[in-house]
């Protein structure tokens, strides 16, 4: 059909356009959101730092052991409750158990999907593991939307980049 010489060029033009710029329309970047301030009541916010008309309270907490691994010994319980958001596809936050300085003991997502209640009051209850649950002196919520996190650059340079979510808060971080 086509000539080997033709065939042969092909990749090197492909080379040319990438190096000319005519890839410049999938150039990616990726930015990390700032992390919300921490509160018991908090504005959920979206990556650009805008509240999304949602708020996340911790409603109670306490320490109990859990009732499927009595002997693993106390756990941090605590109930939390959505308002405003989509029972389907709401935002999601992370609580986190903290001490008297308010820094991290654990922490995990709560997504207001797998709360539920009437009128756009959904609540929920879940669970954290701390090593040192004697430590615990409140429960807080980081107001950043963890539901939706896009593709990275290394994972899709053409689809992906963007603002991303702040990284999970680890062990000893300061809310």
């Amino acid at each position: 059909m086509f000539p080997a010489r033709v065939l042969a060029g092909v990749p090197l033009a492909l080379v040319v356009l990438a190096l000319s710029g005519c890839s410049s329309l999938w150039s990616c970047t990726d930015t990390t959101a700032k992390r919300g301030e921490a509160g018991v009541k908090v504005q959920v916010e979206d990556t650009s730092g805008r509240p999304l008309g949602v708020t996340a309270e911790v409603v109670d907490w306490r320490l109990e052991p859990h009732p499927q691994v009595p002997s693993q010994g106390d756990r941090v319980h605590f109930h939390y409750r959505f308002d405003g958001a989509d029972e389907i596809s709401g935002p999601a936050v992370e609580a986190c158990a903290v001490d008297k300085k308010r820094l991290v003991l654990g922490c995990q997502t709560v997504y207001s999907s797998q709360a539920f209640g009437p009128d756009g009051a959904l609540t929920g209850d879940d669970w954290l593991a701390v090593e040192h649950p004697e430590q615990v002196a409140g429960v807080l919520l980081i107001p950043n939307d963890q539901s939706y996190d896009r593709r990275t650059c290394d994972q899709d340079i053409k689809d992906g980049g963007g603002t991303h979510p702040p990284k999970p808060a680890g062990m000893g971080d300061q809310l």
